[in-house]
This record gives structure tokens, C-alpha cells and sequence, in this order.
């Protein structure tokens, strides 16, 4: 990989294989730092929606030397429509428009393409664990003493949870995650479907209130990303551990709807990979503690609401990779991570609600200002968007 060994080659354990993990990996590995990834399934992930890289993020993966492979994997959807309660158009904007995102600048790639390029760039320089997870943790002051559920034992520098919003890792650390986590009144669930539509390089979104459908279509292709959004007071505690419930449950929301809703309640129900969650975020008084940090949706999960997920992965990644390169100890290092993407990280979680209010209005009110200020391009969500994204003046670590 490269690069100058600038620090002592301390031992450092990340948990998690997605996104935030293999960045950081990328970074520690660059300044001296020996890194063992455990992941808990049996291979990469492959799949998923396309997620965005905006504003800040793009000049760490431009840092990485990443640039030019995600360039190629961008997928570049041309236009978002909006239809009414029949299926009736309502307006048609760019993606820029509704994202905050700049147009030749930022970049929309499928999950799974981004995770084996970051896979790429560190699978010959560090040590992956795959079909395993942490089991216990016991930090100390010489280390952090891992027992693995398959059963061998080691002792680490540092532990980093990298592990998503129901981070394993933060449980072991920091306890409960209902200490931390903050339901955002929406549930959602996705999918894939044929693409009846013949959609390409774009996305429709249905809406009533507190109701949303969407189809996505990246490429042209002959399936679609499927997504059902809905308002709901309280989370479906009952139905996290199981599908039937979830799909029992999002059919029931959706019933007796037009334009494809129906279509899609069926491909839900006949689906192999649906994913189902709640809408959240993560808010957490100290993403550290002891000899154990945090990092990605582990830490600050802002929600898809706001489309910066993979965004404050990879600048938390950069970030904090720096400062434990450039720290005098573990305890300096993590507190000025923290100081230092903080505020960028709050700034981002605020977009949630502004999301919410554009992709899922709660009242028939609030979606009849949504549609007029899409027809007459007065939509001010991209505008705090863009102010946003680009809100972290990264550091120079490289010249440590």
C-alpha cells in the first residue's frame, strides 16, 4: 500500500467489514499500524442500493487514491419524479435538486461495488476475520483482551466498533443501545423487483401521507430497487425478529393503494433479500471510552433521511486513523477525533429532519407544500444540504 510508518506499530482490532471499517483500515495500515478486520459474515457483502459519497467525503477517497476506480462505478441517475395518490406525475427534478449533491462532483455507487473496492485496497495488508464477531471485551491498561465467538483469545492495542447502527461492539463497551438510540417515527423496508417500468437511470417516489413507495433503478437494468417508507409512532419492537411479521406488516400499511404499490407489496412478500429496520439515528455523549472507540453508523448513524451515512464513515475513518497517528496517547487521540468531526457529524444528523419532510410528509399539508415547491423549484433542501457535506475542513495527517 504504501506510505511512511509513522507511528509505533501498535495492535488495533476493528469490528466490522462494511464501509467505515475497511476505510479505517486503509488509513492505519497507511501509518504503520497493525489491523485485524473481524466480520461477522462469511465472506463480503455484495449487494445493496446505491449510496452516496458527497462534499468532504470525496476528497478522503480522492486521499485514498480511490477516485478514479469509484469514478467508473458511479452510477449517475438523471432524474427523480413524483407522483400523486393515483399515480399521476406531480414534478420532475435532478437528484441535485433533492439531495443537496453537486452535479460532476459527488458520486452514487451500489453498496456492495463500494465495499469490494475498499476491500481492494487493504485485502494484502491487513488481517481478516470473516465468519466471526467479538464475544467478550475486558479493557485494561495494557490492552483490550478479545474473546472471539469461534473461540481463540488475543489482546489489542485498541478496539474500533465499526459495526452499524446495532453495533455489537458499542453494547459490550457502552451498554444498551435504547441509551442511544433515537427512532425517527418512520420504518422502512427494501427490496428488489423486476422492473415492470423499464426504468433506467432513475427514480419514482409515491407518496401519500406518511406513506412512501419508491422505485430506484441505477442502471437499466432488468430489476429495481424497491423501497416502502411509513409513519409510525412507536417502533414495531415485535416484528424485528421476524420476517413474517415485517412483511405482514408492511402489506398491511400499504393495502388497497394505487399506481404500483400493489405490484411491489406483492414482490415484498415473495422476496429473498428483504432488509427491514426502523428509521433512527445514534447520539451518543462520548464515541470512546477506555481503550475502545467508535466510528460509523456505530457512533453517529444519521439515518437515510439524511443520505450521509457512507459520507461520515469515511471521513470519521480519515479522521480518526490521523489522530491516532499524530496522538501522543489513545485517550489524546480520541477526544481530538471527536472535537474535530463532531460538529460535522451533528450538522449532518440535523438533515434527517429535512429529509423526512421531503421524501415522507407526515400531513396531507405538508405534502401539498412539498409538491408546489417541487413544481416550482423552490425546494430549500439541497441548499442546507450542500452547506453541510462540505462543512469538515480535513487535516493534513498525511504530512505527519
Amino acid at each position: 500500500m504504501g506510505g511512511r510508518t509513522t507511528a509505533p506499530q501498535r495492535t488495533i482490532l476493528i469490528s466490522g467489514a462494511s464501509i467505515a471499517g475497511p476505510a479505517l483500515a486503509y488509513w492505519l495500515r497507511r501509518y504503520g499500524f497493525a489491523v485485524t478486520i473481524v466480520e461477522k459474515a462469511a465472506a463480503l457483502r455484495g449487494g445493496g442500493y446505491p449510496i452516496d459519497i458527497r462534499g468532504t467525503a470525496v476528497e478522503v477517497v480522492r486521499r485514498m487514491g480511490l477516485l478514479p476506480q469509484l469514478r467508473d462505478a458511479h452510477v449517475g441517475i438523471r432524474r427523480l419524479s413524483f407522483v400523486d395518490a393515483d399515480g399521476h406525475p406531480v414534478a420532475a427534478v435532478r437528484p441535485e435538486d433533492i439531495t443537496g449533491g453537486e452535479d460532476g462532483h459527488d458520486l452514487e455507487i451500489p453498496r456492495g461495488e463500494l465495499a469490494e473496492i475498499l476491500y481492494g485496497a487493504i485485502r494484502d495488508d491487513v488481517e481478516l476475520l470473516f465468519n466471526d464477531s467479538i464475544a467478550t471485551l475486558n479493557d485494561h491498561a495494557g490492552g483490550v483482551d478479545v474473546a472471539f465467538r469461534g473461540g481463540t483469545r488475543r489482546t489489542f492495542d485498541l478496539v474500533i466498533g465499526a459495526d452499524g447502527i446495532h453495533s455489537h461492539t458499542r453494547s459490550l463497551a457502552f451498554g444498551p443501545e435504547e441509551d442511544y438510540h433515537r427512532y425517527l417515527d418512520h420504518c422502512f423496508a427494501g427490496f428488489t423487483m423486476p422492473n415492470h417500468l423499464g426504468l433506467a437511470h432513475e427514480g419514482r417516489t409515491w407518496n401519500v401521507p406518511g406513506r412512501t413507495a419508491v422505485l430506484y433503478a441505477p442502471r437499466d437494468d432488468d430489476r429495481v430497487h424497491a423501497f416502502f417508507s411509513f409513519l409510525r409512532p412507536e417502533p414495531p419492537l415485535d416484528s424485528f425478529r421476524d420476517p413474517h411479521a415485517q412483511r405482514d406488516l408492511v402489506a398491511e400499511v400499504f393495502a388497497g393503494y394505487a399506481w404500483e404499490v400493489p405490484r411491489m407489496v406483492a414482490a415484498m412478500r415473495g422476496s429473498d433479500d428483504l432488509f427491514f429496520d426502523v428509521v433512527s439515528q445514534i447520539h451518543l455523549p462520548r464515541w470512546s471510552t477506555g481503550r475502545v472507540a467508535l466510528i460509523g453508523d456505530a457512533a453517529y448513524a444519521p439515518s437515510f433521511f439524511s443520505g450521509q451515512g457512507s459520507s461520515l464513515a469515511l471521513a470519521g475513518a480519515y479522521v480518526l486513523a490521523g489522530e491516532l497517528a499524530t496522538g501522543a496517547c489513545h485517550a489524546d487521540a480520541f477526544g481530538s477525533y471527536e472535537r474535530t468531526l463532531r460538529p460535522f457529524v451533528e450538522r449532518n444528523q440535523a438533515l434527517a429532519t429535512e429529509g423526512s419532510a421531503g421524501l415522507s410528509p407526515r400531513t396531507a399539508e405538508d405534502l401539498t407544500r412539498r409538491n408546489e415547491a417541487l413544481r416550482d423549484r423552490s425546494f430549500a433542501f439541497s441548499g442546507a444540504s450542500r452547506s453541510a457535506h462540505s462543512a469538515l475542513d480535513l487535516p493534513d495527517y498525511q504530512a505527519v
